[in-house]
Formats: C-alpha cells, sequence, structure tokens
C-alpha cells in the first residue's frame, strides 16, 4: 500500500506542477478565466462576486504559483499534513468550479491547463474528480509520509520556488507568455486556422414510425423527422471561428489577411497602457511596407476619445474582445501580419524598432 500511496504523491504533484507552470506561463489568460467564473456567479449567486473582477490578474499568479508550490511541497514530502489539508482544501474548489461549469454549461473552459490542453467541462469534472480520490488518500495517510530533505532545506526549496515562479508570472505579464499555445502564435498562417481540417462529419438522430435511427447522413426518406444531429469529428473544427473585423464602412476581415499589416491592438481604450505609446505611434509612422491598422472593441466615443488624447494618427477597425484578447496578451499590443500569416506580435513593453519590422516582412 505504501507504494500505491506514493504513486499517488508523485503523480498529482506532478499535476499540479504541470497545471500550474501551464498558468504561469499566462497569467492574463488565468485571470480573464476567473473574470468570467466572478460574473457568472454574481449573476447566479451574489452581486459581492463582481467585487473580486478587479483582483482577477492578482489571484491568477496566486492560485497559479500556489499550485507549484503545493506540487512540489507533496513531492519532496514538505509539512504534509498542511501540504495534504491545503491540496484538499484547493480540489474541492476546483471540483466545485468545474461540475457547475459542466452541469449548468457555464464557462464552457475551465482554463485547467490554458490553452496548452483543452478539455470539455466534464472532461475537466472529471479529471478533478480522480484528483480528489488521490488527494483524499493522500490526506488519510498525511502522517505516514516522510520527507526528502530536512525541514529548514525544505522550507527553503518551498519558499525560493514561490519566489522564482511568482517572478515568471510577473515577466509573462509585463511581456508576453514564454509559450503561445493559441491559434494566433507566430508563424500561424490564420486563414488556414479559419478553414476545418478535414470535411466536418456528423451523424443524425432521426424518428421514423415512433422510433428513434441514428445515420450516418441525413435521409432523403420524408417518412424521417429530424430529432438532432451531433458532429463527430469536433478535432476537424476550424481553430478560429470567431475572427472578424469590421468599421462603418464594412467588413474588413479578408483585406486584414492580405498584404502585410501592422496592428496595433488596443482592446480597451479606457484601460489601455499609455506608457509606451510614444514608441508605438513613431512605429506606426516610419512603417512603410506595411498597412498600419489599429483593431478596438471600444465604442467609438470611448475609443475617439483616446485617440485623440493620445495623437494616435491612423485607421482603426472594431473586433470582438474576446478575439482581441486572444490574439495577444497586451493592451496595447503589435502583431505584424503577412498575407495572414503571424511572424511577430510584442507587448508594449517591448515595441519593435522599424528595422525590425522590415527584417520580418518580404
Amino acid at each position: 500500500m505504501k507504494v500505491l500511496f506514493d504513486i499517488a504523491r508523485y503523480l498529482v504533484g506532478a499535476l499540479f506542477i504541470f497545471s500550474g507552470v501551464i498558468k504561469v506561463n499566462d497569467p492574463i489568460g488565468t485571470a480573464i478565466k476567473l473574470q468570467e467564473y466572478f460574473e457568472v456567479f454574481a449573476y447566479d449567486f451574489a452581486p459581492f462576486f463582481e467585487w473580486f473582477v478587479p483582483a482577477a490578474l492578482f489571484l491568477a499568479v496566486l492560485l497559479s504559483v500556489l499550485e507549484v508550490v503545493l506540487g512540489i511541497a507533496l513531492i519532496i514530502g514538505f509539512k504534509m499534513p498542511r501540504t495534504s489539508w491545503a491540496l484538499l482544501l484547493m480540489i474541492i474548489f476546483f471540483t466545485f468550479l468545474t461540475f457547475y461549469s459542466a452541469y449548468f454549461n457555464k464557462v464552457t473552459d475551465c482554463g485547467c491547463f490554458g490553452d496548452a490542453i483543452k478539455l470539455t467541462p466534464w472532461q475537466s469534472f472529471y479529471k478533478d474528480l480522480i484528483l480528489l480520490v488521490l488527494i483524499i488518500a493522500i490526506f488519510k495517510n498525511r502522517h505516514q509520509y516522510g520527507s526528502w530533505f530536512s525541514e529548514k532545506f525544505g522550507f527553503f526549496k518551498v519558499v525560493g520556488s514561490a519566489i522564482v515562479f511568482t517572478l515568471l508570472a510577473y515577466y509573462a505579464i509585463a511581456h508576453l507568455p514564454f509559450l503561445d499555445f493559441r491559434a494566433y502564435a507566430v508563424g500561424n498562417h490564420l486563414p488556414s486556422l479559419m478553414e476545418p481540417s478535414e470535411e466536418l462529419r456528423y451523424q443524425y438522430v432521426m424518428e421514423k414510425d415512433g422510433k428513434e435511427e441514428i445515420l450516418d447522413a441525413y435521409p432523403t426518406d420524408k417518412a424521417y423527422t429530424f430529432k438532432a444531429m451531433e458532429l463527430i469529428n469536433p478535432e476537424a473544427q476550424p481553430k478560429i471561428t470567431d475572427l472578424s473585423v469590421w468599421n462603418d464602412d464594412g467588413e474588413f476581415t479578408e483585406e486584414l489577411l492580405r498584404g502585410n499589416k501592422l496592428l496595433i491592438i488596443i482592446y480597451d481604450a479606457t484601460k489601455a497602457s499609455q506608457s509606451n505609446i510614444e514608441d508605438i505611434k513613431s512605429l506606426a509612422s516610419q512603417t512603410k511596407n506595411a498597412d498600419v491598422w489599429v483593431l478596438t472593441a471600444s465604442g467609438y466615443e470611448e475609443f475617439e476619445a483616446f485617440r485623440h488624447d493620445v495623437q494616435l494618427a491612423a485607421p482603426y477597425f472594431y473586433a470582438d474582445a474576446t478575439v482581441l484578447k486572444t490574439m495577444i496578451r497586451s493592451n496595447p499590443g503589435i502583431m505584424i501580419l503577412s498575407n495572414g500569416t503571424v511572424v511577430g506580435k510584442w507587448h508594449h513593453n517591448d515595441t519593435p524598432d522599424v528595422s525590425e519590422i522590415n527584417g520580418l516582412l518580404p
């Protein structure tokens, strides 16, 4: 039994470290997911959950680093009674969130592994349910585990890990994620990702003579009554389904994906940082071999006020806020497209000079 309990300990520890590291890589993405939960809870349970929305980024960093630290503490056997209590409380919290998401179809992507591994709500819940069983076993035997190191050395390892991963999270916020798992990563050809990777196939639930039948093709027999349909190869769906760019003159999505575009992405003008706006304006004015576009999700009055305030002279277009946040974790952020391929993207703190842009474009 000791071997089984050790396996449970190492398995849970490794999974917590992996999950936490993925979130540390992209704290803003985790914060966006937490905001969704707070907004849903404010509507479904109590309005006070709205109070947590401004603290979403802080909580995202806290929870991400805590996952990593607890995983490390579990593996090295540091203060197992306290570590086990913390693990049990955290997995109960996560299991409630994923069950709520799955059962009520709210926040349909829990963000358990960020954008690296996408799980359905029910898959996330079953994963947490398995973890809950393993952690309960660990909790019941928490006094039987030994430590790899002395308590003092274990303390330095745990505290040191917390400091290191907090700094990594801060770096990812102040710049961009170290690894970009999203569809708009550098090197991706967006038009290809807007098409299915293969022909989508469906099964049809039909009724005939009072009996239900599942068919691979829609029947031509008029005696059948349609009941439901299900996609049987969901992995073939387009990775990008909601990219759309427009202004008062019409739709410009196709134009976005033609030629060279320098995109200045400002998804919320009221919250956009102005600390590097002069560098961004200088880049926009010096760029000659790419069309400079601003993409925003802010309304006309909000963006006009911002544009006049910072004197940003460039045509601007509207896009969905979620799409823009997915494109880049910076407000403002900079992205270069060449015939629909992402050839570069930068946080405003790392605004490139025009020579770097020219070196990326054909």
